[in-house]
């Protein structure tokens, strides 16, 4: 039975060291604030909405959620944007995605200023990314790394393979973790659904990263024995349980370590949102 990756356990001392750096700030008069905005009524981005200022509010950090309708009209939402940007108290600023389809995604997230993009979404914070300037990395490739690296798993001269090659988590994860700095280092390959013989790339696969929105979709087929797997996946089934892309019965019988869905990626997803917000306040000071 593979060793199991808790996300939980990783993400409380990840905030646990952010409290000391928040009490940093306090003492030179910083309160980190983080501004959530959420359109729409999506039963899942309200949650994560309320998971993130919970988490929030464990760290310490003033969270303000901006609740729109579904209805909102473009220059409704830029003008919120505008206002977040402007105001000193407010140092990290989360778009909570997807928004109505009436409203243009990419150029919302595009006006956030970028010293507030505590998602890493914009096109400045991934261009620094790219370089290997990193400002504000997104949260879940940010968590994937961090739950490797505090798990003990070295990622440095590791071949990964990422399956999935969106710009939330695949592309992003495979340039961090390919990058030439510390906690990285990797040879990565990025593999997508659209991938013919997917096996014939997991199987050399010293750490497999499931990425793609496919629920069950790596099997124990796809993983060598001493693989770490890290499941990204949370899709709900008919009953409503969260399930992941990898098929979790059959893999953890096989690997060195794998992450549970729930409570493997997500809560660092949520915790890194934090450390951004956190970076953000110091970079203000």
């Amino acid at each position: 039975m593979a060793e199991i990756i808790d996300g939980k356990k990783v993400a409380k001392e990840v905030r646990a060291e952010l409290k000391d750096r928040i009490a940093v700030l306090r003492d030179k008069g910083v309160q980190p604030g983080l501004a959530v905005i959420l359109v729409g009524e999506d039963p899942a981005s309200a949650t994560y909405v309320r998971l993130k200022n919970n988490d929030a509010q464990k760290t310490n950090i003033e969270a303000v959620t901006y609740k729109m309708p579904s209805g909102t009209e473009p220059d409704d939402l830029e003008e919120l944007i505008d206002s977040l940007n402007a105001d000193p108290s407010i140092h990290g600023i989360l778009l909570q995605t997807p928004i109505p389809k009436h409203l243009d995604e990419p150029a919302m997230l595009e006006r956030i200023d970028p010293r507030k993009d505590v998602d890493g979404l914009t096109s400045t914070n991934q261009g620094l990314l790219m370089r290997g300037q990193p400002r504000f990395v997104s949260c879940t490739p940010f968590g994937v790394q961090q739950l490797l690296v505090r798990s003990g798993f070295e990622i440095e001269h590791r071949h990964v393979v990422i399956v999935g090659r969106s710009n939330l988590v695949g592309r992003p994860l495979s340039v961090l973790l390919s990058s030439k700095m510390a906690d990285a280092n990797a040879t990565v390959t990025l593999c997508h659904t659209g991938t013919r013989d997917l096996a014939q790339h997991s199987l050399t696969a010293d750490i497999l990263v499931a990425a793609a929105g496919s629920p069950g979709m790596i099997t124990a087929d796809h993983v060598k024995a001493d693989c770490v797997v890290i499941d990204v996946g949370t899709t709900a089934n008919a009953d409503g349980k969260l399930i992941g892309d990898v098929d979790f019965d059959a893999v953890s019988q096989k690997v060195r370590a794998i992450t549970p869905v729930p409570g493997g990626v997500g809560p660092m997803t949520r915790t890194m949102l934090m450390w951004n917000t956190v970076r953000a306040a110091e970079l203000s000071v």
